[in-house]
């Protein structure tokens, strides 16, 4: 029986050993993978002993986009035509992988840019009925990636460095007519971290507990996506920007509150500057 070949790329920043052994959930299932590795040291050595990996130290970190473009043309040149984009933090069920590439051998997948699982997370994100939808974004890890899509699209945007690279991308496949195929019976779970909610007057207010450089890139870079795909997508993209709930949250239940909101104050300023790519330190 034929078997769909599939690369992998996963980016690491200094990994902790749980965020090595989550590799073991989906290695045996792929033919190849890329550890893209961002850290300040070397972390080789604490790999799992396995001649499918192929490991890349960075020396630097180049934040997500440009590490997944490098490991999408690579495997373009060994000849494969899906990459599987995952996160340090992110581990598939079993079985989850081999289903999807029968799936996706089973289906016309010709202006699919993207197939992947329903992301297990603490988000309170309703799951479709439906065994298959079509979303309009969704997360980078789990992403099984249409390499010809993503050549022709023009891959990841580079100088966003992290935070809005995934929804960026996303608006982009629908913006040049290309489809997220999402299996709602097939689960990742993805680990979003500290995040949870409270209570405000009727509200759910979602805490995330991100860093002030998580939030200054943010701030920046969801401004960019907007002027971007505004006229387009304009309902999406003013959900994006808007401040008083995420500032809100910080005031009330964060820590490290003055630091996070001048974070998002400078990303808001080095927006309207046109500062883009690593520029917050």
């Amino acid at each position: 029986m034929k078997e769909l070949k599939v690369a992998g790329a996963v980016v690491l920043y200094n990994p902790t050993d749980e965020d090595i052994l989550n590799i073991n959930s989906y290695i045996d299932d792929i033919d190849l993978l890329y550890v893209m590795d961002n850290s300040k040291e070397k972390n080789n050595n604490r790999l799992p002993n396995n001649k499918k990996i192929k490991y890349i130290f960075n020396h630097n970190n180049l934040g997500i986009a440009e590490p997944l473009n490098k490991a999408a043309e690579l495997a373009r040149s060994e000849k494969y035509h899906w990459l599987l984009t995952m996160d340090q933090d992110t581990h598939f069920k079993k079985n989850v992988v081999k289903t999807i590439k029968k799936r996706i051998l089973e289906k016309d997948c010709s202006k699919i840019g993207i197939v992947t699982p329903w992301h297990k997370t603490k988000l309170k994100i309703e799951k479709s009925k439906d065994t298959i939808d079509y979303p309009l974004d969704v997360m980078t890890s789990g992403n099984f990636v249409n390499l010809d899509i993503h050549k022709k699209i023009g891959g990841f945007q580079n100088d966003l460095f992290i935070d809005g690279v995934d929804m960026e991308y996303c608006l982009k496949l629908a913006r040049n007519h290309y489809q997220i195929m999402r299996f709602n019976d097939l689960e990742i779970d993805h680990n979003l971290g500290d995040i949870f909610y409270r209570k405000f007057l009727w509200k759910d207010l979602l805490i995330t507990n991100h860093s002030a450089m998580r939030r200054y890139y943010q701030c920046r870079n969801y401004h960019y996506i907007k002027e971007e795909y505004g006229k387009e997508f304009p309902d999406y993209c003013n959900r994006l920007v808007k401040i008083k709930a995420t500032v809100l949250g910080i005031l009330l239940y964060e820590n490290n509150k003055f630091e996070k909101i001048m974070a998002y104050y400078k990303g808001y300023k080095d927006y309207k500057k046109g500062k883009k790519g690593r520029s917050y330190e």
